[in-house]
């Protein structure tokens, strides 16, 4: 799935995305970290990974095919 970086702190790592549908989805500084990423931007493009409840558990950059 991918989303849209809405905000991003990065002192904690935690954000804030929007979904396509415009649904807005936070993020913790876990599943910043997991992606080996250092800054996110405003506006940027990501895909995310979540689990079984719905929690993201990993945030990267998104790519072209």
């Amino acid at each position: 799935m991918q989303a849209t970086v809405r905000s991003f702190d990065p002192d904690t790592q935690d954000g804030e995305l929007l979904l396509d549908d415009g649904s807005p989805l936070s993020f913790s500084g876990h599943a910043f970290a997991t992606s080996g990423l250092r800054l996110l931007r405003l506006g940027q493009r990501v895909r995310i990974e979540m689990d079984a409840s719905g929690e993201v558990t990993r945030v990267t950059l998104a790519t072209l095919p």
